[in-house]
C-alpha cells in the first residue's frame, strides 16, 4: 500500500527510474503490486504505475498539443465528458491526466472564448443581469394625476412633462377642447399643452 511506512513518498531518482524501466522493459507491464519488490523498489505499486504511464513509457508524446489533438478532445468530450482514461484511448502518447490539466487550464477558456459552455457544449445565450437591465424598454411620457385640488371642477385630469412642456389630458366628461386625437392612444382622451411655467391654479372672485 502507498501508505506503508516503509516506502519512499518524494520525487522519483534517477536511479529509481532506470531500475524501472528496466525492469519493464524486461517483464513487461503488470502486476503492479509485486513489481517493487521485485525491482528492488521502496515504492508502492501505485506509484510505480503512474511513474511509468505518466512519465517513463516509451511511446509518451512530448510537447504541446496540436490543433487536431485539441477538437479530438473537444469531441470526444461532447460524447464521453470528462473520462479521461477513454479520451486518452484515443490520442496515443497522451495520459489521461495530461489531457485533464490540459483541458482545464486551455480548452475551457477557448470555448468559453467563443461563447461555448465548456459543460454542455451549446451556445451560452442568457445575457448578464446588467445588460438585461439596459436593453429593457423604458417607459417614455409617464402620465401623473393630479392631485384632487388640481381637478378642474371634478373633472379627473393627467399630466406629463413633454419637451418642457406640460400636457394635460383631460380624461372625460368635458368640453372638447382640440379637434384632433390624443397622442398617447386613448380615444376618448383629449390633449392641452401648455406653456411652461403657466399657473394651473385657478382663483374665483367673488361676484360684486
Amino acid at each position: 500500500m502507498c501508505d506503508d511506512e516503509h516506502t519512499n513518498k518524494g520525487a522519483w531518482t534517477k536511479e529509481e527510474d532506470d531500475r524501472l524501466i528496466s525492469y519493464v522493459k524486461q517483464h513487461g507491464e503488470g502486476c503492479w503490486r509485486s513489481l517493487p519488490k521485485s525491482a528492488g523498489l521502496l515504492r508502492c505499486g501505485k506509484s510505480c504505475r503512474l511513474r511509468w504511464i505518466n512519465y517513463l513509457r516509451p511511446d509518451l508524446k512530448r510537447g504541446n498539443f496540436t490543433r487536431e489533438e485539441d477538437d479530438v478532445i473537444i469531441n470526444l468530450h461532447t460524447l464521453l465528458g470528462n473520462k479521461w482514461s477513454l479520451i486518452a484511448a484515443r490520442l496515443p502518447g497522451r495520459t489521461d491526466n495530461e489531457i485533464k490539466n490540459y483541458w482545464n487550464t486551455h480548452i475551457k477558456r477557448k470555448l468559453i472564448g467563443r461563447g461555448i459552455d465548456p459543460q454542455n457544449h451549446k451556445p451560452v445565450t442568457t445575457k448578464p443581469p446588467a445588460a438585461a437591465a439596459i436593453n429593457a424598454p423604458r417607459e417614455e411620457n409617464p402620465k401623473t394625476s393630479f392631485p384632487a385640488s388640481m381637478q378642474n371642477d371634478g373633472v379627473p385630469m393627467m399630466a406629463a412633462m413633454v419637451g418642457g412642456a406640460f400636457r394635460v389630458v383631460i380624461t372625460g366628461g368635458a368640453e372638447e377642447l382640440s379637434s384632433s386625437s390624443s397622442s398617447s392612444g386613448l380615444s376618448e382622451e383629449k390633449e392641452l399643452l401648455l406653456v411652461p411655467q403657466i399657473n394651473l391654479e385657478l382663483s374665483i372672485s367673488p361676484p360684486v
